[in-house]
């Protein structure tokens, strides 16, 4: 186990063992293992723990197209589990969006605020007046009956049975050129937030900071194309483009900052 250990950051470590126990029950019993909602760094340390071995996989479903958050099952080789197999309702919240417009903080806060873990809900889609939201089957009822109000918002909470009427994603991406010194995560995350290098420094020690959704607490850790970049309280951005250098040796980097609504 400490051979595996090794390759990950000590504070994914109670996850990764999790994980390898998952595996050996499976082994052991030789059936299938539902997970909670994970997000993409728990998925891609569950995919890496489970390997292309021949007995044992691993897939995934979040509902939604291009869905972020989603539950995992671990299974022998003989199942494929159906889209049922997940046990994920999605909830659709609808409110007078004439007097307010809610937010994804808005509609998370009022869902954990029901005493409920984070681990039991996928993604949050809004789109005008309607919301919705996946979540594990188990705690679909008591969100139904319990769910009344986000904020001050009074709404009305219903189930989507018709899996065609789920909302698309909704992120604008907006493009922005950089210029800096160096692929170091302090200099790009800097010049990506027009902040200085020293509060950048701070929040990536402040462990603020996550490179392809992994925790990352060294400035001077290199950066690569396509890598995404978040940061505790100021969004997330993705490097899409390399440009060259100017005649000052510095590198010009095409970004895409993502919002989500």
């Amino acid at each position: 186990m400490q051979n595996i250990l090794q390759h990950f950051h000590k504070d994914e470590r109670p996850f990764v063992e999790r994980v390898i126990e998952w595996r050996k029950e499976v082994e052991d019993r030789y059936a299938p293992k539902l997970t909670a909602f994970l997000d993409p760094r728990e998925q891609f340390i569950v995919q890496s723990i489970i390997g292309s071995r021949d007995e044992i996989c691993a897939f995934s479903e979040g509902i939604f197209e291009e869905a972020e958050r989603k539950r995992v099952f671990i299974t022998p080789s003989y199942f494929i589990p159906s889209i049922s197999d997940y046990d994920i309702s999605v909830l659709q919240l609808t409110y007078p969006s004439k007097f307010v417009a809610l937010k994804h903080p808005d509609v998370l806060g009022a869902l954990l605020s029901l005493g409920i873990d984070r681990k039991h809900f996928g993604d949050i889609r809004i789109q005008e007046d309607i919301i919705q939201f996946a979540c594990t089957k188990e705690i679909a009822r008591y969100v139904k009956v319990n769910l009344e109000k986000v904020g001050k918002v009074s709404v009305r909470i219903d189930e989507v049975e018709n899996l065609d009427y789920l909302l698309p994603p909704q992120e604008e991406w907006s493009e922005k050129y950089l210029t800096v010194s160096s692929m170091r995560l302090d200099a790009v995350l800097s010049s990506g937030l027009n902040i200085s290098r020293q509060k950048a420094q701070s929040l990536i020690r402040g462990s603020k900071v996550k490179v392809n959704f992994a925790l990352c607490e060294e400035p001077s850790s290199d950066l690569k194309m396509g890598d995404m970049i978040s940061c505790r309280g100021f969004g997330r951005f993705k490097i899409t483009g390399i440009e060259g250098r100017t005649k000052k040796g510095k590198i010009r980097l095409a970004i895409s900052q993502i919002k989500r609504k």
